[in-house]
């Protein structure tokens, strides 16, 4: 697949503006129609879960089918500017595969793991108290996307400043979504803020092929699909066969709850794209799968996948990924 220029979708739902190609008229109106109704399913399991959770939330939940543009199911509050937590780290992924992308730099680069950029909270690399390993950029972005590991975040920083990561978010036509650079040293940062809107943008963007070559978009798709990573959430309620059709990124700290994904069908089509942010009052050293809004996060994430698996929707003009990479094997030995 040749890279895509870059193209802001648009935030609105109107039948008349999915554009299905060479599908025949009557098929398009029936392919929009049932996305339209699907929608409101969605939107039902959302308004329903989030007011049994309590807090502040913010979503954007949008349907792919076709080669139509997204239908939207949800748009609560989408465009408030919040405190984004790991889900910037999405972002973070983007900037240094853009820059493999132009071959400026490559995944099996190589960075020191030295004991003055350690970490603590999420991730494993703090764990290992003996340091000086010679790791790959492939491994630092494995850390930072499956585990969520925040050395990683650092590690990123020394191959790909903070700088380049907000000038590659605001050329692919972010405005809101950026790290905070650490003006004491150029190449740290802290993860700054996103909106819903541009989370679930960017998600569909990637999965449609548009913003990576389609090499670097199955790795970073597949990472976050991978089995050994998040489950408190959306995918808590699921098979292990489901969650490896779910790529998802989940961020926490003190108030804030916020999750986002791309749900895919059995053939490894993306037919979901869903953001998912929240505040709450209380709760806030509960980082575990009883919070609120995880236990919300997990009730429509069973919902949201039966919905759209029963409705049979899928993208046809996006990358599609091989079910056997997201490791449904069983345990080793």
């Amino acid at each position: 697949m040749e890279r895509r220029g870059v193209i802001k979708l648009g935030a609105g739902l109107t039948a008349g503006g999915a554009v299905l190609g060479t599908t025949s008229a009557a098929h398009a109106e029936q392919s929009t129609s049932q996305s339209l109704t699907t929608a409101q399913q969605i939107k039902a399991v959302y308004d329903t879960e989030i007011a049994k959770a309590g807090g502040t939330w913010q979503g954007k939940v949008t349907l792919l089918n076709g080669t139509g543009a997204p239908v939207t199911a949800v748009d609560h509050s989408s465009n408030s500017v919040k405190t984004a937590a790991s889900t910037n780290k999405l972002g973070i992924a983007l900037g240094v595969l853009d820059k493999i992308d132009r071959g400026e730099l490559a995944l099996d680069d190589r960075v020191t793991l030295t004991s003055d950029i350690i970490l603590t909270g999420s991730g494993f690399y703090f764990h290992q108290t003996a340091y000086g390993d010679e790791i790959t950029v492939a491994n630092i972005l494995v850390a930072m996307l499956l585990t969520s590991d925040n050395t990683s975040v650092r590690l990123c920083g020394l191959v790909c400043s903070p700088a380049e990561i907000n000038e590659t978010l605001a050329a692919k036509g972010f405005t809101d979504t950026r790290v905070v650079p650490n003006p004491d040293n150029p190449t740290r940062m802290w993860l700054g803020d996103t909106t819903a809107w541009e989370t679930n943008d960017l998600l569909t963007r990637l999965a449609k092929g548009e913003l990576l070559s389609a090499g670097r978009t199955s790795f970073f798709l597949n990472v976050l699909k991978g089995l050994s990573g998040y489950h408190d959430g959306f995918r808590r309620n699921m098979s292990s066969v489901e969650r490896a059709r779910v790529a998802m990124k989940y961020g926490a700290d003190d108030a804030n709850r916020n999750e986002a994904g791309v749900v895919y069908n059995a053939a490894g089509a993306p037919a979901l794209v869903y953001a998912f942010m929240s505040q709450f009052d209380d709760h806030w050293g509960n980082y575990g799968a009883t919070h609120p809004a995880v236990q919300a996060h997990a009730a429509m994430g069973r919902q949201m996948f039966d919905i759209v698996n029963t409705a049979g929707l899928a993208a046809t003009d996006a990358v599609t990924l091989d079910a056997e990479q997201a490791g449904t094997a069983g345990l080793a030995g």
